[in-house]
């Protein structure tokens, strides 16, 4: 069984759910690192529902940029780790902490030079932005471009890539389901 997993999908194909179904048949201590910000009461009452969702058993770490060091702090032989979203979190490094793209770029490496190292399970979502149109705007761009810089990271270090559309999961590297 691999330890590290990376789920790609679009918006709403069943990605998260996907992740927490994995992480409660590990069973062990489950933690939900979250990388939204409830900015609206839209955005309250959506992380509201997914925390009620996932239940008691689930510590949820809020962390909107430093993902390494968090995942290090939560970290321990027992853990299941799950990131949704890792395209969140890549559009708060670039939009709400303005970092230039180099560093953007030194933090998603550094995240994968992580997971190796890590001692428990560590679940990654993320959205695949790269099958649709060219964006129009050059930061569209440069955040499809990241994204999908990122989510080759990943896939190198993970040995187990699923790939989601509709809720059906296709294996893309690593033992079947």
């Amino acid at each position: 069984m691999p330890k590290h997993t990376l789920i790609l999908g679009g918006a709403k194909s069943g990605k998260s759910s996907l992740a927490l179904e994995m992480a409660n048949r590990f069973g062990g201590r489950r933690v939900f690192v979250a990388t939204a910000q409830a900015g609206d009461s839209e955005m309250q009452e959506r992380i509201g529902r997914h925390q009620a969702e996932r239940g008691p058993q689930w510590t949820t770490l809020e962390e909107p940029l430093d993902l390494r060091a968090t995942l290090q702090s939560a970290d321990s032989e027992d853990a299941v780790l799950v990131v949704d979203c890792l395209t969140l979190w890549l559009s708060n490094l670039l939009t709400v902490a303005q970092l230039p793209v180099d560093e953007v770029g030194r933090r998603c490496r550094e995240l994968a030079a992580l997971l190796p190292g890590l001692q428990g399970r560590v679940i990654l979502v993320a959205n695949e932005v790269g099958l649709g149109i060219v964006p129009e705007n050059a930061l569209a761009r440069l955040y499809r471009d990241q994204a999908g810089a990122l989510n080759q990271e990943l896939a190198k270090v993970c040995g187990r890539v699923i790939f989601v559309a509709a809720g059906l999961p296709l294996v893309l590297k690593g033992p079947p389901l």
